[in-house]
């Protein structure tokens, strides 16, 4: 399929087609009845709130197939009746859909429809402020290896860190070269505490000192404590009095719980911001929260605080979260190289012997109250990443009310649930309730003011496209493709696309018409801006589209010659009318062709149906979304590039194989072919393409993956493309 010669205009700028009805204001109004004066009544406040659960076997497998009156549910120890039940699958086209038949009511009946085959969302969270170099080798091989295997076609997943050197990667795609490349940017930030006195004394040790209220008690006994150890070295090393050691150790050691202190509330204020926003997406979602341990000093840190709110968080964001221990397998003493203080008297040792239990309590405490479990003592991090996705991918939800006028007092309800008559099974819950809909305000109640009041147009679309999540009050679709040309090298081009149906309209001149803004950015990967483009768009009707197809689009074009590296576009429309706005974000991967290695361009593809009224083949439809009719056949066309040439031969030697998977298994493979060579414009470029039927294939998402085999070479290059089928 050649774009300047088969489909000459293919991505242009379409008008609308059809036409426009009006209902006259006078036939819109309805007689309005006179206000009834209220009546007086009691009113119970009451939420219909929710409840995630996982029930697991002995083997720690999930249990399906349980119905509701296997289920006890208590709130604040007093029986309370489920109001609905729901088997649900994360990430499926159903889960958005069960969760809010609760609430449809809430809603005024209306859910939002399925999204198909939407996958789950996964949350890595690593805490480099307390990670070892040693730890991290272990933990990056875990984490690609899960990128590589374990994310699923329709997973989106997220790499962040506590220290935020990941940047602008640090964002929630299905594209794994961009989470292959968060995780590379992952470094390690050995934690250790220390003030250079003698004798040494660790940060566990400090909270023990902090902690102990009297000094001396035991040194008459023979018997001495951590904090009299401390204070017979100071007073040796030193020369003071008793009294003024241990001044001088307690300061000590609050000195050094201080220093902690201010690392870990660090930590824990980034993980509580990423599940904060994860409030924006839909579903449950999983987080994995990765350290080497942190401690819990209740007495100079706001650690429990943070926990609370940081469990409450995730209880209405429903987020559930799993501890791992970066070290894997430990004993939690010091390693090789780690300084250590002689103690003949054993003192340290046998003070210091909960240590690793201590450095787990804060992380343990965050996945048991969150309905998630600990990831702890194991060197295989990889296969427990696995099992954790595999195993919170079931859930059963209990849907509930809650009573605010029997609440007395300011905390969360204590939410206890069992299983009748299962012994033997064990059953998972968070700590806290998912939130409810926005509920209305109490007489007397004003809203909050809107940030965004006051702001221009251009001004709103900004905010949008630099925002963590693509905002969807708009449709929007986005597709990426880059070329080779003789004159600008590598060119990225995106395009596109508004439905015009979603699009407002306006009357002048007596004619109806539409303007939309159209804007965006292009980023490398460290998140500086490449280009730039912004343009305002005028939608009139037209009795025919000028290519002679059915069109419904609105599509808008921008080129720009790049050079190799990983690149993100965030694309916006917003309808002037009415300022609805719609953004998208997507990646590129443009290659270093240079190389001289074999590689693929991007996959150009549209949808062509058997044919017209008039009986005559119909024309190619190309669509950004990548939303194809059952009825059509996809058409698709790319680039070979570097294609090796035997000696005294003057062609290369290329076959191509098509795949079309769902869920990473084929759905149909077109054997493999010889690739027909033909002239192209730029050399060591060959265009190739192809057509398949979409008939055999149901609704869903699915993806093209194309194989082109380089017989002389003995080199393999691959492309893939998203689709879906309505």
């Amino acid at each position: 399929m050649d774009r300047n010669q088969s489909v000459p205009n293919l991505f242009i700028v379409v008008l609308l087609a059809g036409f426009i009805t009006f209902v006259p204001d006078a036939l819109c109004q309805q007689p309005q009845k006179e206000p009834q004066q209220p009546e007086d009544v009691v009113r119970v406040y009451t939420d219909l709130v929710q409840t995630d659960v996982m029930v697991f076997d002995k083997r720690g497998h999930f249990v399906n197939g349980l119905k509701r009156e296997d289920f006890s549910l208590r709130i604040d120890g007093k029986p309370q009746p489920i109001e609905f039940f729901e088997s649900v699958a994360a990430g499926s086209a159903r889960e958005q859909p069960q969760v809010n038949t609760a609430i449809a009511p809430a809603l005024g009946g209306a859910s939002p429809p399925a999204e198909p085959d939407r996958g789950r969302t996964i949350l890595f969270y690593v805490d480099d402020l307390h990670l070892s170099a040693g730890d991290l080798v272990l933990l990056r091989k875990a984490l690609l290896k899960f990128i590589d295997d374990d994310l699923g076609q329709n997973d989106e997943a997220v790499v962040t860190s506590a220290s935020g050197e990941i940047g602008f990667l640090q964002q929630l795609t299905d594209n794994k070269a961009v989470l292959r490349k968060a995780v590379s940017r992952i470094k390690a930030h050995p934690y250790a505490v220390q003030d250079h006195e003698r004798p040494l004394m660790t940060e566990y040790q400090a909270m023990l000192i902090d902690a102990n209220p009297a000094a001396m008690s035991r040194i008459n006994e023979g018997l001495p404590d951590l904090l009299t150890y401390f204070v017979m070295r100071t007073m040796a090393e030193t020369g003071e009095t008793r009294e003024a050691a241990e001044i001088h150790v307690r300061n000590r050691a609050r000195s050094m719980l201080e220093q902690g202190a201010l690392v870990t509330s660090n930590t824990l204020s980034a993980f509580e911001g990423l599940v904060k926003s994860a409030a924006e997406l839909p579903g449950r979602k999983l987080a994995f929260f990765v350290s080497d341990g942190f401690l819990n000093d209740t007495r100079n840190s706001d650690v429990p605080q943070r926990l609370e709110q940081i469990i409450r968080t995730a209880a209405r964001n429903g987020v559930i979260v799993y501890s791992m221990d970066s070290r894997g397998l430990t004993t939690g003493l010091p390693t090789a190289g780690d300084p250590v203080e002689v103690d003949p008297s054993g003192v340290l040792a046998r003070e210091s012997h909960g240590e690793l239990l201590a450095s787990r309590e804060a992380m343990a405490t965050l996945a048991v109250d969150t309905g998630g479990r600990t990831i702890f003592d194991t060197n295989a991090l990889d296969v427990a990443l696995a099992k954790a996705a595999e195993e919170t991918s079931l859930y059963y939800l209990l849907t509930w009310r809650l009573n605010h006028e029997s609440q007395t007092s300011n905390k969360p309800p204590r939410i206890e649930v069992s299983l009748l008559n299962h012994p033997e099974l064990t059953v998972r819950l968070r700590k806290g309730f998912m939130a409810t809909p926005t509920q209305k305000m109490a007489k007397g109640e004003t809203a909050k003011p809107d940030a965004a009041a006051g702001k221009s147009l251009e001004a709103k679309l900004r905010d949008a496209l630099t925002s963590m999540y693509p905002r969807k009050d708009l449709p929007l679709a986005l597709d990426l493709q880059f070329q080779n040309t003789s004159d600008k090298g590598t060119l990225l081009t995106a395009s596109m696309q508004v439905p015009i149906d979603s699009i407002s309209t306006t009357t002048a001149d007596g004619k109806p018409s539409a303007l939309v803004n159209l804007g965006g950015f292009v980023y490398d990967d460290q998140g500086k801006v490449k280009g730039k483009f912004n343009q305002q768009g005028t939608v009139t009707p037209a009795s025919q589209p000028i290519d002679g197809s059915q069109s419904d689009t609105l599509t808008f074009n921008y080129s720009l010659p790049l050079p190799p590296g990983l690149y993100q576009v965030r694309a916006g429309a917003q309808d002037i009318n009415t300022g609805r706005t719609g953004t998208v974000h997507d990646w590129i991967e443009i290659p270093d062709l240079s190389a001289h290695e074999l590689r693929l361009s991007t996959i150009l593809a549209g949808e062509r149906v058997a044919s017209n009224s008039s009986g005559q083949p119909s024309g190619i439809i190309m669509r950004a979304n990548h939303i194809f009719r059952r009825d059509a056949s996809l058409r698709f066309q790319l680039y070979v590039f570097n294609a090796s040439v035997a000696a005294g031969e003057s062609k290369p030697d290329l076959e191509m194989q098509l795949q079309v998977l769902r869920n990473r298994q084929p759905v149909i493979t077109i054997p493999v072919r010889q690739i027909a060579l033909a002239n192209s414009p730029v050399k060591d470029q060959i265009r190739t393409g192809g057509e398949f039927s979409l008939k055999d294939l149901a609704p869903g998402r699915y993806v093209l993956l194309i194989a082109v085999m380089d017989s002389i070479a003995k080199a393999t290059a691959s492309q893939e493309m998203r689709f879906e089928i309505r």
